[in-house]
């Protein structure tokens, strides 16, 4: 019978916001004979996913960091726990010639000791974000709100009471945040220029950014709203709010508002918004009927009076295999986009976040054959987990195991994500039976290198796209050129 060894580590009143622990649990995962790693907080969620992974269910509340790893060997635990402590050591060292100091325990006090500062990020338990959003907005700051599993009726809230203060509130669920060229959260490094983005979407303004870029073409601010802010019951606040702090900064000559489908009547508010504005303003939203990202993109170079050059591609394409398509995303508006780009050239395509309940699919259920996307960033499938931007294993798994047919996926770049993803995702291109099309989505300066993980993804048999239109154009196209499973 083969031994393990597992460790389950409670340490009081310890807390490390949730990226961070993404970061230490991948990090530790990489460490050999490793089989399973969870740093988290011990909220109810994370201790129920402790169980379901087959670890002794710990005695630990919200405030206490739990680190469990199961690995072949005793050495191989000790290897796990220095790798994720590597990872939340990092956020304590004090900067060269530093002095060490007792950090602010509240908001307020933070406040009071930054009166600069006008921005507070808050990352913690959803249940909680509440209370901390709430009181950056006394202190008389904006806030970006990095967490989920927020409240809607307490985002409501927050968002009231900052439009009653004249503060933004970005976010829940806000991942990625740009002003003036400074990155929060999952961000592509810009450099600066005339375009300002109004973001319902955090991979959809990323896939813009890459794509400006590409132009030459800068960004000066995203200002990400969260994902419901387009609902019905939100009805836009923050990106009304938004938009009106872009319009009124003399540096930006041009404003796009990216977002998946909003709500219909809140969309009527939004164009009418937009129409007030005396900055030309790009409406963007990715779905039935819209322009693509590519497209808005495109438009946005036409306002400026800027060429838009065809989106770079590297690789050799790859022939048409018979089999199904399966396609594999970090971000869920790269996966939306797909999709409604793939319905429209081969009809119905089945996704674990398709509007139409007929055509859903879960992750682990079998397609059929079908034609089928997933969203692995979905918040049903990182709770307590990485993101696979974070740790692209998950996605290099199913890539792997693909033997037939062709794979779609998209590799997204920035502060944040993994820090070399082709590495971890080029071996499984490799060895799989599937034709692989790649999206890359990233910019010139991005600490991964943009050029180097395209050839590598290239290297490995993958032809690779800046524009996930063209991606799912090429997806596509190799699927109708493909021959029978017979042929």
């Amino acid at each position: 019978m083969r031994s393990v060894s597992e460790i389950v580590r409670v340490e009081r009143g310890r807390y490390h916001d949730s990226v961070t622990l993404m970061r230490a649990s991948a990090a530790a995962s990489a460490e050999p004979g490793v089989e399973a790693v969870i740093a988290a907080m011990g909220t109810p969620l994370n201790r129920d996913l402790l169980r379901e992974a087959g670890f002794a269910p710990p005695d630990a509340s919200p405030d206490d960091l739990v680190i469990a790893v199961r690995a072949v060997h005793d050495a191989a635990v000790e290897a796990a726990v220095g790798a994720v402590e590597a990872v939340l050591a990092e956020r304590r060292r004090p900067a060269p010639g530093g002095n060490a100091r007792i950090p602010p325990h509240t908001v307020e006090a933070a406040a009071a000791e930054r009166p600069d500062a006008a921005v507070v990020l808050v990352s913690v338990p959803g249940p909680h974000a509440y209370v901390e959003a709430a009181a950056a907005l006394r202190a008389g700051r904006h806030v970006m709100v990095f967490s989920d599993g927020v409240d809607l009726d307490a985002e409501v809230a927050l968002k009231r009471e900052g439009a009653a203060g004249g503060r933004l509130v970005m976010g829940p669920d806000c991942g990625t945040v740009i002003l003036a060229g400074v990155g929060l959260g999952f961000a592509n490094v810009v450099v600066p220029g005339p375009v300002g983005l109004v973001a319902a979407s955090g991979t959809g303004a990323q896939q813009v950014c890459g794509l400006l870029d590409g132009a030459g073409i800068g960004v000066r601010h995203v200002l990400g709203v969260g994902g419901r802010d387009l609902s019905a019951p939100v009805g836009g606040m923050s990106a009304l709010a938004a938009l009106e702090a872009l319009d009124a900064d003399p540096q930006v000559e041009v404003i796009a508002v990216v977002s998946k489908p909003p709500a219909p009547d809140v969309a009527d508010v939004l164009a009418a918004a937009a129409a007030k504005c005396a900055t030309p303003v790009v409406l963007a939203p990715v779905g039935p009927g819209c322009p693509t990202l590519t497209d808005a993109t495109a438009e946005i170079a036409r306002t400026l009076g800027r060429p838009f050059p065809e989106p770079a591609s590297w690789g050799i394409p790859p022939p048409p295999r018979p089999g199904p398509l399966l396609g594999l995303f970090s971000g869920g508006t790269n996966c939306v986009e797909a999709l409604v780009l793939l319905e429209e050239r081969i009809g119905a395509v089945r996704c674990n976040v398709h509007p139409d309940p007929g055509r859903h699919i879960g992750p682990d259920d079998d397609p059929g054959g079908a034609p089928t996307l997933l969203d692995l960033g979905d918040d049903e499938l990182t709770a307590g987990r990485p993101h696979p931007m974070i740790d692209p294993a998950p996605v290099a798994d199913r890539v792997a195991a693909a033997r037939r047919g062709v794979v779609f996926l998209d590799v997204v770049l920035g502060h944040g994500a993994h820090p070399d993803p082709a590495s971890v995702l080029a071996p499984a291109l490799a060895a799989s039976g599937a034709a692989p099309v790649v999206t890359l989505v990233g910019t010139a300066g991005d600490p991964q290198g943009l050029g180097r993980q395209a050839q590598a993804l290239a290297s490995a048999g993958a032809v690779v796209h800046r524009s996930i239109a063209r991606a799912a154009t090429h997806a596509a196209d190799l699927l109708a050129a493909a021959p029978t499973e017979a042929g």
